[in-house]
């Protein structure tokens, strides 16, 4: 069977979707008119520091996922989809459940809430190297402060997110408890953290505003690791998805335990395939 996984924040690159440009104008316009400034130019000709704004860097990945997908055509053809954080709003228009403008505005508000939330509050993420996830959840439910299990990526690396003080803590704890590296990571802020929360009230009404249909096949969530078909668990799931941990490990496990052997990242960078092959080594996973 096969999954189409869609990466998030992180995969962006100068000169990212150039190659889409030509068949898919129509997308890279309308996201131009959603956004109000032109994101293809940044996207072509950009720096990696212009990309690495927020409010740049989801809709250009999430524009690029989709261009991608849609270009496939016939060969689209999805058992299974998921995301990973952002790229799961990718992984649902790709899937029908949700259409590309209504994506792109989302996605858009999310980015947003996201950059203002980080400046509201110092705050951080870490990624821990070497240790098991009850460990870490562990540490992080004993340290002062707030700081939370984010992004189970693979077996052994998990993302944390909080308070800066609270994570710095919480890395010195991971150390001491014999991780094999904990390592602040450069982004703006606390994502997938209770810090998120402001930006997910401000998400939560335009989502609210926005149609989902079934989509044409499950879509594995990542609040929940589960396939889920149904318009309002989906829009409650993106809900929770803001302020809750992203369970990768966990969605490819469940992937391959409902048949998947074959995972085709749709979209910019080779993240999610080097995950897979971490997490499940027996499904190949290959760029879509």
């Amino acid at each position: 069977m096969n999954a189409y996984i869609f990466p998030g924040q992180g995969a962006q690159s100068p000169g990212m979707g150039q190659d889409l440009y030509e068949a898919h104008k129509d997308l890279f316009d309308q996201a131009n008119a959603i956004l109000g400034f032109d994101l293809a130019s940044i996207m072509f000709e950009g720096t990696m520091e212009d990309l690495t704004q927020t409010k740049v860097t989801q809709p250009a990945i999430f524009l690029h996922s989709v261009a991608k997908a849609f270009s496939l055509g016939e060969a689209f053809q999805p058992d299974m989809v998921a995301g990973h954080s952002l790229g799961e709003f990718s992984a649902l228009v790709a899937a029908g459940a949700l259409s590309f403008e209504d994506g792109m505005r989302l996605v858009s508000q999310r980015a947003l809430g996201m950059q203002a939330a980080c400046e509201a509050e110092p705050s951080t993420m870490a990624a821990i190297l070497g240790l098991d996830d009850a460990v870490v959840e562990k540490i992080c439910a004993d340290t002062p402060g707030l700081v939370v299990p984010a992004n189970y990526n693979t077996p052994g690396q998990l993302v944390i997110s909080g308070a800066t003080a609270a994570v710095e803590a919480a890395c010195e704890a991971c150390k001491e408890a014999g991780a094999k590296r904990a390592l602040l990571l450069p982004v703006g802020g606390a994502f997938h953290s209770p810090l998120m929360a402001p930006a997910g009230e401000q998400l939560a009404a335009a989502l609210d505003a926005v149609t989902f249909q079934t989509p044409r096949c499950p879509v594995y969530q990542n609040v929940v690791a589960a396939p889920v078909t149904d318009p309002e668990e989906i829009r409650a799931n993106l809900k929770a998805q803001l302020t809750g941990s992203v369970k990768w490990t966990q969605t490819v496990q469940a992937m391959v335990a409902a048949g998947a052997t074959h995972f085709y990242e749709v979209g910019p960078g080779r993240a999610l395939q080097g995950m897979v092959k971490k997490i499940a080594p027996e499904a190949e996973a290959v760029s879509a």
